[in-house]
């Protein structure tokens, strides 16, 4: 069992900690954007602090979301995207499914065939299962290493095919712009980790097609939050 998360020696309510996360997390904004929405409200408290209580509880809050089980005849999207830390290339491997909705992502310095086959080691332990066909550009490294991990998949290379993997870089690319790039490898792990989880929590399936429907998906998805940061009434 998960334990509690603990808000000891803060001197704020859980739920303005929860609230300040939710806003950092979900919208494009900077800490000192997420500084004066509180303020706005009445709370005063620096945008160091935002960046604390990110650091320390996002990924908490993360763990604790509700994950999409996996299916059988899911279809997994693989894609990787660039990003420059300190002037050194990095690249954040990702995977989603039909939906858009991500699996996993990790940030490697590499990309070649072992970076690749991380990936698919991680999707495969994380799933608890082989998908029924992966979706890739035509980078051979993942041919590589979908023969070593998961030889009897299908697997379909062609960049038209990818654009749902390749367009799930969109958000986190928003959001580079708005921060001015990341510190650290290790920040843009911890970053993107609760990013993608909250994304996958409020952005409606494309099945969604009404007001009503995507409206009650968001009342869900706020109640899913409050409960993962455990601030429900």
């Amino acid at each position: 069992m998960t334990k509690p998360i603990s808000y000891k020696r803060h001197r704020f309510p859980p739920q303005i900690i929860a609230h300040a996360v939710w806003l950092y997390f979900r919208f494009p904004l900077s800490l000192r954007l997420v500084e004066e929405m509180l303020l706005e409200r009445g709370v005063v408290v620096s945008c160091e602090t935002i960046r604390r209580w990110g650091k320390k509880f996002g990924s908490a809050y993360a763990q604790r979301l509700r994950r999409k089980p996996p299916r059988p005849t899911d279809i997994w999207h693989l894609d990787e995207v660039v990003i420059t830390i300190a002037g050194e290339k990095h690249w954040l491997w990702r995977a989603v499914d039909e939906d858009g909705y991500v699996l996993d992502e990790i940030v490697q310095t590499r990309r070649d065939a072992k970076a690749a086959r991380h990936l698919l080691t991680r999707l495969m332990k994380k799933q608890g299962m082989a998908p029924k066909r992966i979706i890739t550009d035509r980078l051979p490294s993942y041919g590589a290493a979908r023969r070593q991990v998961m030889p009897s998949v299908e697997h379909r290379s062609h960049k038209g095919l990818n654009n749902r993997a390749e367009n799930s870089h969109l958000p986190l690319r928003k959001r580079e712009r708005m921060m001015q790039g990341f510190s650290s490898a290790g920040s843009l792990q911890r970053f993107t980790s609760v990013f993608s989880a909250a994304r996958n929590l409020f952005v409606p399936p494309r099945s969604h097609q009404s007001a009503l429907a995507t409206h009650l998906h968001r009342l869900r998805a706020m109640a899913a939050w409050k409960s993962a940061a455990g601030v429900l009434a």
